[in-house]
Formats: structure tokens, C-alpha cells, sequence
């Protein structure tokens, strides 16, 4: 993960609660300018608790910060380090859909673009949208959660650059006692 060139889970969280506070507030100087009915969709669903689980959760989908992504002509596994994997079957153009222990996912290309997305339980939905920069070197992964709680989706931008693990000198493994631990040493 390139994280110069990616979003802050903060940062996306306090922009979202700014928004909602403009909101609200145009929507109460209406109502004191006697501009009609209160309008109870949109700005009013989803407290400061279901707001922050929304991030939260965001937080969660998109920390992975090694991607492995394998690729053939109907077929695209992108495998998240330390979380569950996005596989896509592709034929006739069309999307796929099935059915999985997380719930309904769909996947498939629009256009350029790579989606999935995830229906789980309880009205949330993650939407995943993957874009390869020009030169082939970067992938943007565009991710979007909505819930049936809060009125406003929470969307999350993460920036991945190509990275040859013998090439970059940087080696890394997971250890029971540390985790990841991660060491320098001459490329290859």
C-alpha cells in the first residue's frame, strides 16, 4: 500500500461528520425560514455510534497492505494479506454471482474497472472498485461500505504499487510471537 497517495480512515470519517453537520444544519435554517415540512430521510438516519462502526468497519476492509493478484482470462483471485480474498469469474462478459459464507457478492468489469461487491447481512454492503493506473504500476482500490443504519456511505480510497518482494530488499514473515516482522537485506 502506498500510503502518501491514500485516504485516512480519520480524516475520511471527520469529512463525513463535517458533511453531516452542513446538512443538518441547512436543513434547520430552512425550517426556521418556514421552508416547509421537515424532511426526516437522508440527514437524520444514523447516529454518532453507527457512523463510527461504519469507519470502523471500513477500517478494517481496507487495511490489508500486500495484495497478490492473479489473473488469467476468466478468472481474477486478488488475495488480501490477512483478510479474506476477492475471486471473480468472468466469462461472456458478464458478472458473476454467488453465494458465500459472507453473504451475496457480485463481481465483474466495467469497463476498465474491476467491481465487486459484497452483500452481508444485516444491509451492509461493501462496494470495491479497482482501477490500474496508466503505466500498469499502481492500482487504485476505490471502497465504499453502506449500511441500512446510517444515511450517508462511508467511501475510502487505498493506492497500491507493484512490488517484487526479491527485488525490494525487503523481507518479511509472520512469527507467532511478533506477527509480521519485516527486515532489510541486499536485493537480489
Amino acid at each position: 500500500m502506498d500510503y502518501s497517495q491514500s485516504e485516512n480512515v480519520r480524516e475520511a470519517f471527520d469529512v463525513l461528520i463535517r458533511e453531516l453537520q452542513r446538512q443538518a444544519e441547512r436543513q434547520a435554517r430552512s425550517m426556521s425560514q418556514g421552508g416547509g415540512t421537515l424532511s426526516t430521510s437522508g440527514v437524520g438516519i444514523g447516529n454518532g455510534a453507527s457512523i463510527y462502526a461504519l469507519a470502523r468497519m471500513a477500517e478494517i476492509v481496507t487495511e490489508p497492505q500486500l495484495l497478490d493478484i492473479e489473473q488469467s482470462e476468466h478468472h481474477i483471485s486478488v488475495k488480501r494479506d490477512g483478510s479474506f480474498a476477492l475471486s471473480c469469474e468472468f466469462h461472456n462478459g458478464g458478472f458473476d454471482s454467488r453465494e458465500s459464507v459472507l453473504g451475496n457478492e457480485i463481481c465483474g468489469w466495467d469497463g476498465h474497472q474491476l467491481l465487486f461487491q459484497v452483500y452481508l447481512p444485516d444491509g451492509l454492503t461493501i462496494y470495491h472498485r479497482f482501477t490500474l493506473g496508466p503505466d500498469g504500476e499502481r492500482i487504485n482500490i476505490a471502497t465504499t461500505l453502506r449500511s441500512d443504519q446510517v444515511a450517508s456511505p462511508f467511501a475510502l480510497d487505498r493506492v497500491y504499487r507493484r512490488y517484487d518482494p526479491n527485488a525490494s530488499g525487503i523481507r518479511c514473515k509472520q512469527t507467532l510471537s511478533k506477527g509480521r516482522v519485516c527486515t532489510t537485506e541486499r536485493p537480489r
